[in-house]
């Protein structure tokens, strides 16, 4: 069932994977500025809430109904065992973070996990009900609309968590998030999440050899944010460097156990915003981090 908590105040799913606005609506303004986590979290719900039909229609097929996609690359859970071996996983709480129409908890129920998907986007969880409904897949997963940096569970609820593009890119203060998780895993419990790579900052978002020379600073923290006329956020994405990213980890209470950086594979050829096999080739566009709580 959909919960709706009193006040969600964070983030949903993957920034580059966003997709233009209908022609009858202003193209936003791109800029870089200061972006604080409610501005942020009032823009990805609206964005998400607004753009998810789009998104599904667009990315559905590659994603699959219960698939467990890590990013654009195409890496599965199902090959990489991040969460570890699939034939452990039955039995086990796994909450999904920014759970989108919640692809990679229906992957995790069908192995007998129990999964719990949560996302800040009210219409991004009509699809998981959507979807639910047009497979009649058993063992569905409970969704649950919240904040990423207010998680509405007990202490220690969860024996795994994970995201795959979900929240992080789009939380000003992840340290709140990845402390959030923390509090809700059992001692010995896994986080893994999914982001863009940082050094993608330093590139044009562009799929095409255009996008292979660097425009910025990979060290400009500064956020990326989309305008209306008025100045109000409707996208907002905020930059960590890798450094940023592990130093985080750990001082949320993690132990960084693995950074994957997926390779782009020969049998995609799709291009998906500014990932494509010829960038693929050349620079990583995902970064995966595997943590424990000690």
């Amino acid at each position: 069932m959909i919960q709706h908590p009193q006040d969600p105040t964070d983030s949903a799913r993957p920034a580059a994977l966003r997709e233009p606005l209908p022609a009858d609506e202003l193209e936003p303004e791109a800029t870089r500025r200061v972006a604080d986590a409610t501005e942020s979290s009032r823009a990805s719900r609206s964005w998400w809430d607004r753009n998810a039909d789009e998104y599904q229609s667009e990315h559905g097929s590659f994603l699959g109904d219960d698939r467990f996609v890590w990013g654009p690359e195409g890496l599965d859970e199902a090959e990489a065992g991040l969460l570890g071996p699939a034939e452990e996983l039955k039995g086990l709480d796994v909450l999904e973070i920014g759970a989108g129409a919640a692809q990679c908890s229906r992957w995790l129920a069908a192995r007998g996990a129990r999964p719990v998907a949560l996302d800040l986007s009210h219409r991004q969880l009509q699809h998981a009900l959507r979807i639910e409904a047009e497979t009649a897949a058993g063992g569905a997963p409970a969704l649950v609309q919240a904040d990423a940096g207010a998680l509405p569970f007990h202490d220690g609820s969860f024996d795994l968590a994970c995201s795959a593009y979900g929240a992080v890119p789009f939380v000003s203060d992840p340290v709140r998030v990845f402390s959030e998780v923390r509090r809700v895993l059992r001692p010995g419990g896994r986080w893994v999440f999914s982001v863009t790579h940082p050094i993608r900052w330093a590139f044009p978002d562009e799929p095409g050899p255009e996008g292979l020379s660097i425009s910025a600073s990979y060290f400009d923290r500064t956020p990326y944010v989309e305008q209306d006329e008025q100045g109000r956020a409707v996208y907002v994405e905020h930059h960590r460097t890798i450094g940023d990213r592990v130093r985080d980890v750990v001082a949320s209470g993690f132990r960084l156990v693995d950074l994957v950086e997926p390779e782009w594979p020969a049998w995609n050829a799709q291009e998906w915003g500014g990932w494509s096999p010829l960038r693929g080739s050349l620079i990583p566009g995902t970064a995966i981090f595997v943590c424990e709580r000690d």
